[in-house]
């Protein structure tokens, strides 16, 4: 199976616009091959935490029609955004959608991020789902630093990790290129990451978007500052 990490640059607060911009990523991927297209975290909005919190228009839910594009572009898709939960507060969650577009599963992020515990309801359960008779495991940023949380995944015997993250320049440079290898490398899991490219609320985003086979070895990688995607294959199983 071929699978497509995607970055780009936000529109703050504006969820039309960037569905625009995701289906465009998307279509582009699938052309390529992709079957399954990753967005990174907060995609729908940019990670405007402020804006998140003071407008629940900027929520969403798996039928919301501004969705509608991003499920009809004909690829499984990822996309994770501020979901609506039926409390006073969302959830950081990733929303999938199969190439039918219609929703597979859900997960909210269970390891909230300083500023994010103000906003958000963690989540209580693992993200998992299966493709193409491939098995994957969800994360959102900073739960892939949790080391029971990225084993649990192998453990239920997932092949492929996907995490929709940010992570910026500098330090959070850094953290991307040892994390996610780290992953690999531990679980034995190939390791899917989307990232953000330029402002991102109030960092910058380093990109980097990339996949990592079993045992860390890089198999694809995007660069640090611009919109795009990478495609690598993901062999099924038994197939090394």
């Amino acid at each position: 199976m071929k699978i497509a990490a995607a970055q780009l640059g936000c529109v703050p607060g504006d969820v039309t616009a960037n569905v625009r911009r995701l289906v465009s990523l998307a279509a582009a991927a699938r052309d390529e091959g992709a079957e399954l297209v990753v967005f990174p975290e907060l995609a729908l909005t940019g990670y405007e935490l402020g804006a998140l919190a003071a407008d629940p228009a900027l929520w969403v839910t798996p039928d919301d029609p501004r969705l509608d594009p991003l499920r009809g572009v004909g690829a499984a898709v990822v996309v994770n955004c501020a979901l609506r939960n039926g409390g006073s507060r969302p959830a950081l969650a990733s929303l999938v959608y199969g190439a039918d577009g219609e929703p597979v599963t859900s997960y909210a992020k269970q390891h909230l991020y300083e500023q994010e515990r103000d906003v958000f309801e963690a989540g209580d359960r693992d993200g998992r789902f299966e493709l193409g008779g491939i098995g994957f495991a969800l994360a959102t940023c900073f739960d892939n630093h949790f080391e029971d949380l990225t084993g649990r995944g192998a453990a239920d015997g997932c092949r492929v990790h996907l995490a929709s993250s940010l992570y910026g320049t500098g330090g959070g440079a850094q953290e991307r290129a040892t994390v996610y290898p780290g992953i690999a490398r531990s679980t034995g899991m190939y390791v899917v990451l989307a990232n953000h490219v330029g402002p991102a609320g109030p960092w910058t985003g380093c990109g980097g978007s990339g996949v990592w086979a079993p045992g860390g070895a890089l198999v694809a990688e995007a660069d640090a500052s611009t919109t795009m995607y990478v495609v690598a294959e993901v062999p099924g199983a038994g197939q090394g």
